[in-house]
């Protein structure tokens, strides 16, 4: 699972949650450069992705790059739908703060 969250404490908040839930945890990305990176050099079966990645920067570019590979994902943002550019809305949505039943119910999803 590839993690892109520029907060460490809210990074390392979802990789223990992901630890628990019994995935192994590829990143975290804190920029977007890292999480193309990662796209690229890594293998994993679903990635989480802040949309706001500080300095400006989002997780679109890495959106667009999951989605023409196949691998599925989610957003996590405290901005709900609306943080989200309209043509990567179908994609799951995870709330900050995030609530542990709703992360599985997502992995669910998209597993």
């Amino acid at each position: 699972m590839l993690v892109v969250e520029d907060e460490l404490f809210v990074a390392m908040l979802v990789e223990d949650l992901l630890g628990d839930l019994g995935y192994r945890v590829v990143g975290p990305a804190a920029s977007a450069r890292a999480a193309v990176r990662a796209v690229e050099d890594e293998v994993f079966d679903f990635a989480l992705l802040d949309v706001n990645l500080g300095d400006g920067e989002t997780s679109f570019e890495t959106a667009e790059m999951l989605r023409s590979r196949g691998v599925p994902f989610a957003f996590v943002t405290g901005y709900g739908e609306q943080g989200v550019r309209p043509d990567l809305r179908d994609v799951p949505i995870l709330s900050k703060p995030i609530d542990p039943r709703q992360l599985a119910r997502i992995l669910q999803v998209l597993g």
